[in-house]
């Protein structure tokens, strides 16, 4: 992916309803200071069992009360105000009060795990060294595939629907990744996440500000905690309210405001079947594990909206191959990095690297894998022949595909 760079910095990243570019000089550390250095008031969210170290606790109840159509409702407007305008982190104390449901779950994630090390292959992750955890990509559907009856009773919880909803209404997307953080573990670096905080803060740059205020609202990060995580075990270190900071996908990845984030995060310790969901705009990371014996695991969720996706299915394959002559003309007489051939491609070629199969094409090299606009914008550089660009789009849509997991 490869942006164009704004070219000015015309908006405060506080000013309310602010359409622009960010840049780097926009962030300032006092504003988001102004925003984090306050109370979550637990007077605003008379659901809320407590509140510790700014973090909303719900307690076991709410899974009954929820069951009242109406009173469903209220609970929900109550859960997406604590995430958009609150401290932008739920937990959900006994989300999962049936252990069996939990441990068959756990035994099946540590069979994939097994299986996974076994077969050996690349370890990419996102924030992580690779290697350094144990990760299932695409737990989702092999936990389906693999163990249906378990999948049925493990995502029948109404904890997970209950906020889905509330965020995204329905006809939501779940994925799912298994996340182990070995004794040892080192802590990840603060950031947001996807879909803007899996990029590079220059890639970030090119979307405007509005972009970065709707990404949010698309997805919802989650985590089920699959054993007891206590605070030396690294639990998720938090920066409640650092939603709000309208620069934060810019912000996170300046050095002030990491340093900011070590020296001012909450962390709030987990039983096992505890459930955390946060704003993927909440400045975040998973944290040192300090035991000796704990493998903290998690089933990181990452619920999307229904509406992420064109209108049409479109070739795009097709299109790049039929558009290759044309790209290498106007590339000998424009440049490989003119507009005019950035515009054609951005018109023809996927320019997003998800969603793809992460058990094939990892992130070896970065926050994401190459995507197919990549490969076009690096075939009409290095002016591949047309069997080249063909034979590296098909290995490319082979690595993409989602295929069962038996």
């Amino acid at each position: 992916m490869t942006p164009i760079p704004p070219t000015t910095g015309d908006v405060h990243p506080a000013a309310p309803g602010a359409t622009g570019w960010f840049t780097p000089a926009d962030c300032r550390l006092d504003d988001l200071r102004a925003l984090v250095e306050q109370a979550t008031d637990p007077a605003d969210y008379p659901h809320a069992e407590a509140v510790v170290s700014n973090v909303l606790i719900y307690g076991p109840s709410i899974a009954s009360l929820a069951a009242d159509a109406q009173r469903r409702r209220v609970v929900q407007a109550e859960v997406a105000r604590a995430l958009h305008d609150g401290p932008g982190v739920v937990v959900f104390s006994g989300a999962f009060p049936e252990r069996g449901v939990l441990d068959a779950a756990t035994v099946a994630f540590e069979a994939m795990i097994a299986e996974q090390k076994a077969a050996g292959g690349p370890a990419g992750d996102h924030f992580a060294a690779p290697g350094a955890n144990d990760r299932v990509w695409g737990a989702l559907d092999k936990l389906a595939v693999r163990a249906p009856e378990v999948f049925a009773a493990y995502y029948a919880n109404d904890i997970i629907a209950l906020v889905s909803e509330a965020w995204l209404g329905t006809n939501y997307q779940v994925t799912s990744q298994i996340n182990v953080v070995n004794p040892g573990g080192a802590a990840q670096l603060a950031h947001r996440d996807y879909h803007l905080g899996f990029m590079s803060q220059q890639q970030a740059l090119g979307y405007p500000a509005q972009v970065h205020r709707l990404s949010p609202l698309l997805t919802l990060q989650g985590a089920i905690a699959h054993g007891d995580m206590p605070l030396a075990s690294g639990p998720t270190l938090l920066l409640p309210h650092s939603q709000k900071y309208p620069a934060g996908y810019v912000a996170f990845h300046q050095a002030e405001f990491a340093a900011y984030f070590e020296a001012h995060h909450a962390q709030v310790s987990l039983r096992s079947g505890d459930a955390v969901f946060l704003n993927p705009a909440l400045f975040h990371a998973a944290g040192t594990n300090r035991t000796a014996d704990v493998r903290r695991m998690a089933n990181l969720l990452q619920v999307s909206s229904a509406f992420g996706r064109t209108m049409e299915t479109v070739d795009r394959q097709a299109m790049c191959l039929a558009l290759h002559p044309s790209l290498l003309a106007m590339a000998a007489e424009h440049g490989a990095q003119a507009r005019p051939v950035r515009n054609v491609i951005a018109a023809a070629a996927e320019g997003y690297a998800f969603p793809t199969n992460l058990d094939h094409d990892q992130p070896l090299g970065g926050m994401a894998p190459p995507s197919q606009a990549d490969l076009v914008r690096q075939a009409v550089a290095e002016r591949w022949p047309r069997e080249k660009l063909a034979s590296a789009l098909d290995s490319h849509r082979a690595r993409r595909a989602g295929s069962p997991h038996l």
